[in-house]
């Protein structure tokens, strides 16, 4: 086991990270640009080393300053987090030509799957079902050939990232020009490439995940699948497992389909396989984010395993204690809580945090760096914390979350707590039946009882009770 790990990452992750290697007696050392001089993470470090100016390029992105903080502490490993340089190949090497263990997979896996048309073509030879579409980068008149074969809509996604950036949903041949310039463009300014291909829009489709943990032995262990069909633009607001939507028996096919894609690519450290799942019950690979996911903690929930600390005992070359299908009890939801303000089409709400009180109670966990007085700085991304529960089963695990939420304090910014208790008291959501058009659908319904007035771009969702 390691004995002195760099965390090179912020904010709730890095504190997450932070308690799962005291647990393991690791040393932490934290990483700070000065903005966050006074984080919680650089508090619970062991030690910290300032790496920077607040803007993130200058810091958190900085591959040498991160490189020359861990060699002058005398770190073994570094642990990315998620986000930043989390699955970026160069950084990977960057740690193995110094040294350092990296825990996550390999440069080599990374970059194979960080460029999504390899990934397809992979992913269809270790026999998963792809969604339709083209197989490499695509031209505009590629785009517009292949919309001719595949029939509108479509999507267009950036070939060397995800996350929602470089992606445009196109209706008709009329969008297509300048949605593909608009996607291009977006996708050059966050992966340094504009490529793009081109995918067939499943609708009604169900956005699930399959998480696994692979170690360097050849085992693999299947966390079962985490439900992420709750987004806005493509980003994630609600997860929840077991998912509403899958039969045992689909479940197995995706979870088989998951290792089978693990052992054909050679794959380590933690890991998620994204599908689309249709009404008809078929499923189709998206892609695989080789990190760990902001939404891990509904697996550990459910199964009881610490995925971090697996992480970490992955890489240090332990073999995993179980491999197959990781045995699941309940049900789990996390809901990201955001700095965001919903009534003005969640406008970032970056300032100082007055006054901070988490939920509590039995399985309620909440995740976060937030404390009274705590700075949610402009220059980052504006999630606060997760707040993840768990029940015997799903209502149970609703209600929970409905009280955590209403027990949430969060004085100083503006949040999305009210609105994700919308979320979580809809009847869709409570029923299970929703996919992910749900929020579109909100907002269709609120105009059309509205008169048809332009509002902003927030769904008209229940208003529960919330406890303040």
């Amino acid at each position: 086991m390691f004995e002195r790990v760099l965390v090179a990452n912020r904010g709730e992750i890095a504190v997450r990270v932070i308690r799962s290697l005291h647990e393991l007696g690791v040393e932490a050392v934290a990483v700070y640009s000065t903005a966050d001089e006074d984080a919680l993470h650089v508090r619970l470090a062991d030690r910290a080393v300032r790496i920077g100016p607040p803007a993130a390029a200058q810091s958190y992105l900085s591959v040498p300053a991160i490189i020359a903080a861990a060699e002058t502490t005398g770190c073994e490993a570094v642990h990315p987090g998620y986000g930043f340089l989390s699955e970026n190949p160069a950084f990977v090497e960057a740690c193995g030509a110094n040294g350092l263990a990296f825990i996550g997979p390999s440069a080599d896996v990374m970059a194979r799957m960080g460029d999504k048309a390899q990934a397809k073509r992979e992913l269809k030879a270790a026999g998963v079902p792809l969604v339709p579409g083209t197989e490499d980068a695509a031209t505009l008149g590629e785009a517009r050939e292949a919309a001719e074969t595949l029939g509108y809509p479509i999507l267009l996604k950036a070939v060397a990232g995800g996350g929602g950036k470089g992606m445009r949903l196109v209706e008709d041949d009329d969008r297509l020009e300048r949605a593909y310039s608009t996607a291009s463009a977006e996708a050059e300014a966050a992966f340094g490439d504009g490529a793009l291909y081109v995918e067939k829009v499943i609708v009604p489709a169900r956005h699930v995940e399959i998480q696994v943990l692979c170690d360097s032995l050849g085992g693999v262990l299947t966390l079962g699948e985490r439900e992420c069909s709750i987004q806005r633009r493509h980003q994630k607001l609600v997860e929840e497992s077991p998912s509403p939507a899958l039969t045992p028996e689909l479940r197995e096919e995706m979870e088989a389909a998951a290792e089978r894609a693990c052992r054909h690519l050679d794959y380590r450290n933690a890991g998620t396989f994204e599908f689309l799942v249709g009404p008809d019950g078929s499923f189709s690979f998206i892609e695989l984010n080789a990190r760990l996911q902001v939404e891990h903690p509904v697996s550990e929930l459910v199964t009881g395993i610490d995925v971090v600390r697996e992480q970490v005992r992955i890489a240090a070359g332990e073999p995993l204690a179980l491999t197959g299908r990781a045995p699941r009890r309940g049900h789990a939801i996390e809901i990201r809580i955001n700095a965001e303000d919903a009534e003005q089409a969640f406008a970032p709400s970056p300032g100082r945090v007055e006054r901070f009180r988490p939920p509590m109670g039995p399985f309620v966990r909440f995740d976060t760096f937030v404390e009274d007085g705590s700075v949610v700085s402009p220059y980052y991304d504006s999630l606060l914390g997760k707040l993840i529960v768990w029940d015997v089963d799903r209502p149970g695990a609703i209600a929970r979350a409905l009280r955590a939420l209403g027990e949430l304090e969060v004085d100083g910014v503006a949040t999305t707590r009210d609105f994700a208790a919308g979320v979580l008291a809809s009847r869709p959501f409570v029923t299970g039946e929703y996919s992910t058009s749900f929020l579109e659908e909100q907002v269709a319904t609120s105009r059309r009882l509205d008169g048809g007035e332009q509002r902003a771009e927030v769904p008209a969702l229940p208003a529960p009770e919330l406890e303040a």
